[in-house]
């Protein structure tokens, strides 16, 4: 395979031995022998992915496309933890030891309490607490991240409107945090969805007020939203309204789209804005 890719980036199917399977002789892995080597060889950094095309990544050689101000240096097994475990919580924001090690990189550490330890001796790390949650891990923040949140105590801190997609790390690991109970319906049958098929939920501040269901009318170049709905307590006055409005047409345009639609499923409060 290392062979082929030096020849040029591939799809999965282009490789000579790819062969489609549903489940491995083995009984340990599903999907083709060449997807299951290309994700090894991606955790050892010998590939990468390079591009997308249709619903497939597209596989070079990290040697021959990785950009050239990247740092090459090999790290041993303490570098890698140490620097891995600092990755995991400022992408997080802030974990205890069992988030970040389903974070990033998923399994692969060795003794990562240790490393959390040490860390936090040298004030690489921070413990901190959130109110409410309670728990007996310690939760840390980054040394680095510190001006943050001494930001939002002094008052500094500006909200605003967000929509989440479904794997954000908020939803995957914190969303206990603010009393937001999502299910990624993408992946029930359809009967059992409440909200939609590809739902993003609605942040204002710190807090989730609803969600929607849009899809992407590439052909006609719309944005249409199947449903949008709010969350108890949020708020129904006409600012919140347009300030949803604003951030929908937001992502319409980062996604091409000219036109947003709405369909009759919204909430009365925000009707005059959503439609």
């Amino acid at each position: 395979m290392l062979g082929e890719l030096k020849n040029g980036p591939l799809q999965p199917t282009q490789f000579k031995d790819y062969v489609r399977t549903k489940r491995n002789e083995d009984g340990w892995s599903s999907g083709s022998d060449v997807s299951n080597m290309l994700f090894h060889m991606h955790m050892s950094g010998e590939v990468m992915v390079t591009g997308r095309q249709g619903n497939q990544n597209i596989w070079g050689l990290s040697e021959q496309f990785l950009p050239g101000w990247v740092v090459r240096k090999e790290l041993s097994e303490e570098e890698f933890e140490r620097e891995a475990a600092q990755r995991a919580i400022r992408g997080l924001g802030t974990a205890v030891l069992r988030e970040a090690r389903y974070y990033f990189p998923p399994g692969r550490y060795q003794n990562l309490k240790l490393t959390l330890t040490r860390l936090e001796e040298e004030g690489v790390i921070h413990p901190v607490s959130v109110d409410g949650l309670g728990g007996k891990d310690k939760r840390y923040v980054h040394d680095r991240d510190l001006s943050l949140l001494e930001s939002v105590s002094a008052g500094d801190w500006e909200p605003r409107m967000s929509l989440l997609p479904p794997f954000d790390n908020m939803l995957r690991q914190h969303s206990q945090v603010f009393g937001f109970d999502y299910v990624r319906e993408q992946f029930l049958p359809k009967e059992k969805r409440r909200f939609g098929t590809y739902v993003l939920p609605i942040l204002w501040g710190e807090r989730f007020i609803g969600r929607i269901d849009p899809k992407l009318d590439k052909q006609k170049g719309r944005l249409v939203i199947n449903s949008v709905h709010a969350e108890p307590g949020a708020p129904r006055d006409r600012a919140a309204a347009t300030e949803i409005r604003e951030t929908i047409e937001r992502f319409a345009a980062y996604l091409g789209a000219r036109e947003v639609t709405y369909t009759q499923q919204v909430p009365s409060a925000w009707r005059s804005s959503l439609r």
